[in-house]
């Protein structure tokens, strides 16, 4: 896919993963809109991205996840891309993570971001892209992280049946597994605290992967970067 001209939505853009994602395809020429659950943060992306049309959801709400596709349709008059980056974190052993956690973990890190992807499939022609980011815990789920590779690992089967389904048509379907990258992600945990870390990826370094999985002609439709670690 070529960034510049192309038509981008971004939910999860109120994250720091996602906010420079989109400044970034916004500097290279994209038009994006971006969507997240933080008004004050999306409104400081959606300025920086030259005012581009912004959206408020919350990954509760799956219905609104799907809305956003149609919207960024209208706003942008087509799509040639959705790179989903919502995700939470949760850390502790299996015996101390509730149901009510647990659940919480799948919601917004699997059934959220297949919610919109499955309203691009086909709103996205071929020729563009399906990307959302899982993280190398599905590869290698560490002790202490077993909810939280769950949700990550259910999404990455999710985009891995899609890819299959799709493969003679429509939109490449990526899965962009990062490593631990320094953004704060692990620190905002919904239960727990994360494990001693090594340290991580930078949130520029974590961008320059996905623009690659996006941009390079032959990249492989699974993405993975750095040793297996916690990740966004």
């Amino acid at each position: 896919m070529e960034v510049e001209g192309a038509r981008v939505l971004v939910p999860g853009a109120t994250g720091a993963i996602g906010a420079a994602l989109a400044r970034r395809l916004h500097g290279q020429g994209a038009r994006v809109a971006v969507a997240g659950r933080d008004p004050d943060s999306l409104a400081r992306v959606a300025a920086a991205c030259g005012g581009a049309p912004a959206r408020r959801f919350d990954a509760y709400d799956l219905d609104g996840c799907a809305r956003t596709v149609p919207w960024a349709v209208d706003e942008l008059g087509g799509l040639d891309a959705v790179v989903v980056c919502v995700g939470v974190a949760g850390f502790g052993p299996a015996e101390s993570v509730g149901d009510a956690v647990a659940e919480h973990l799948l919601t917004v890190n699997a059934l959220a971001p297949a919610a919109v992807l499955r309203a691009a499939l086909t709103a996205v022609p071929p020729g563009g892209a399906l990307a959302a980011v899982t993280g190398v815990v599905v590869d290698a789920a560490p002790a202490g992280m077993a909810d939280y590779a769950a949700s990550k690992a259910a999404l990455a089967a999710w985009l891995a049946a899609v890819r299959r389904e799709r493969r003679r048509t429509g939109p490449a379907v990526l899965d962009i597994r990062l490593p631990h990258v320094e953004s704060g992600f692990a620190e905002r945990a919904v239960a727990g605290a994360p494990p001693a870390l090594p340290r991580g990826r930078t949130v520029g370094e974590a961008v320059d992967v996905i623009l690659a999985a996006l941009t390079e002609p032959a990249a492989p439709a699974v993405r993975t970067a750095g040793a297996p670690a916690a990740s966004p």
